[in-house]
């Protein structure tokens, strides 16, 4: 059911092909990069039968499937989500208590089950569901406490049960959401107090949590401190950037992938862009994310309901605080955070889950108003 103060829709036409464009060549980039930044360390491994091809092939897969899978979505129509909010709600919960017990651990990290990342699954389940509410009730807006305690069940407790293996996805979810509130109510100060609670509960899981996460932040401050350790991937990454120079090495020449750069293939792959297409490549990238921004908040501001406004203002916000921060990370600006660069890093949950957000904001394009 959709809520009851729709704006009116007068017509139904093609998704926003600018948009598409966006996405599509953001994609092919990312192939192009994983089969350049992987082909060697690949190749040189017997866990991947030295083949060359190994990280591309599936990275391919899943850039077609994800595709194909985003132009359908753009067809289906984005209100019908509203009806099965509760239920991904419920789906989400479930498989977010699950990984803790039966997930698969690798690199450290236990974010696996069932072949997927319920963390990346739960950011689009997010937006929906908060997205639904919001919509259907905006009454609860007008009032400071009642809405903070929807907000306990709808984002905080789904936030936790991420942030106790993946505190960089829980932080994303977190702004996420708060993009979302903000374009849903007027009330500014709602995030003084709102903000201070997040700031200092990540404060007090940075002090009580593993020493990995204080030995981020020194690596941060200092990488050269221990430059074969903990600062190790931070100053092979920042060599690679540096030395790409205006228009970079050359596609595929970059020296720093072979075996200096844990798994560039992964989060640090933009280090291998900056040195292989320079800052000319890198600001190309940039610049098709930037695109893809603004149709977002274009599609945002004439969606035909609150609802669409709320759904393509959250895929927006995450697509771009993913971009922020794998940069910053790239570049030393901020700790290092296991976060893809969305479309271009190595994965196949983070390339689908991203494709069928996409999809859900090219349906909400196709509908007009006057």
């Amino acid at each position: 059911m959709a809520d009851n103060n729709d704006r009116p829709m007068l017509r139904v036409g093609g998704p926003d092909y600018i948009l598409l464009l966006s996405i599509l060549l953001l994609t092919l980039i990312g192939v192009v990069m994983v089969f350049s930044s992987s082909y060697y360390s690949a190749s040189n491994s017997s866990a991947f039968n030295h083949d060359m091809y190994y990280f591309f092939r599936k990275e391919l897969f899943f850039a077609v499937s994800g595709f194909i899978i985003a132009l359908l979505l753009s067809k289906f129509p984005y209100q019908n989500y509203q009806n099965w909010s509760l239920i991904m709600y419920g789906v989400m919960l479930v498989l977010l208590v699950a990984v803790l017990f039966m997930g698969r651990t690798a690199g450290g990290a236990t974010r696996w089950i069932l072949g997927i990342q319920p963390s990346e699954v739960a950011k689009i389940v997010i937006i929906i569901v908060l997205s639904d509410f919001l919509s259907r009730h905006k009454q609860v807006t007008e009032h400071f406490v009642p809405l903070t305690i929807w907000l306990i069940g709808i984002v905080a407790l789904p936030v936790f049960l991420v942030c106790l293996e993946n505190l960089s996805t829980a932080i994303i979810m977190a702004v996420v959401s708060c993009g979302i509130l903000f374009a849903a109510i007027r009330k500014w100060w709602y995030f003084i107090p709102w903000g201070s609670v997040g700031i200092g509960a990540v404060a007090l899981i940075i002090n009580m949590g593993d020493d990995f996460r204080g030995d981020r932040i020194q690596a941060w401050l200092d990488p050269a401190a221990d430059k074969l350790d903990t600062g190790y991937q931070i100053l092979q990454g920042l060599y690679a950037v540096g030395s790409g120079g205006l228009f970079g090495l050359g596609l595929g020449q970059s020296r720093q992938k072979l075996g200096f750069i844990p798994e560039s293939h992964n989060d640090i792959i933009f280090a291998v862009i900056c040195e292989e297409l320079g800052l000319f490549g890198a600001g190309i990238i940039i610049l098709l994310y930037m695109i893809m921004l603004w149709r977002c908040i274009k599609i945002a501001m004439d969606a035909t309901s609150m609802f669409g406004t709320l759904v393509a203002t959250g895929v927006g916000v995450m697509v771009g605080i993913q971009v922020f921060i794998n940069i910053s990370v790239v570049t030393n600006t901020i700790p290092n955070t296991g976060i893809p660069l969305p479309f271009i890093s190595y994965g196949g949950t983070s390339m689908i889950t991203l494709m069928i957000a996409m999809g859900i904001v090219l349906n909400i394009s196709r509908h007009y108003r006057l």
